[in-house]
């Protein structure tokens, strides 16, 4: 059974930094892309980033390019988000999912597998 877990969240000033962690376990997702997508209240899902497992190839959405950096630690089957310049439009639940490379990589239908979320808060 395929596990994501999200940890790391909670409540930062603007301008701070947050690293988040999804733990994965019960498959081995060499062959997956692995994302981060955030919503807000009252708003859609909305891409992050994402980074391809076999090769580390990283992807960014616009509105956090060169903020925020994706990372994983094969050994610890670990995907990191590292969240810098944290600004209040960042505060949402953080969403780690596992999908099919095939897809495409900003969309929530290619992702079979989503954590539960945690909550970043960014405070003006």
């Amino acid at each position: 059974q395929v596990q994501l877990v999200e940890s790391g969240g909670g409540l930062v000033q603007a301008g701070g930094s947050v690293r988040l962690s999804c733990a994965a376990s019960g498959r081995s997702f060499s062959t997956y892309r692995m994302g981060w997508f955030r919503q807000a209240p009252g708003k859609e899902r909305e891409f992050v980033a994402a980074l391809t497992w076999i090769n580390g190839n990283t992807y960014y959405g616009d509105s956090v390019k060169g903020r925020f950096a994706v990372s994983r630690d094969s050994a610890k089957n670990t995907l990191y988000l590292q969240m810098n310049s944290l600004k209040p439009e960042d505060t949402a639940v953080y969403y780690c999912a596992a999908g099919r490379l095939s897809g495409l990589l900003a969309v929530t239908r290619t992702y079979d597998y989503w954590g539960q979320g945690t909550q970043v808060t960014v405070s003006s």
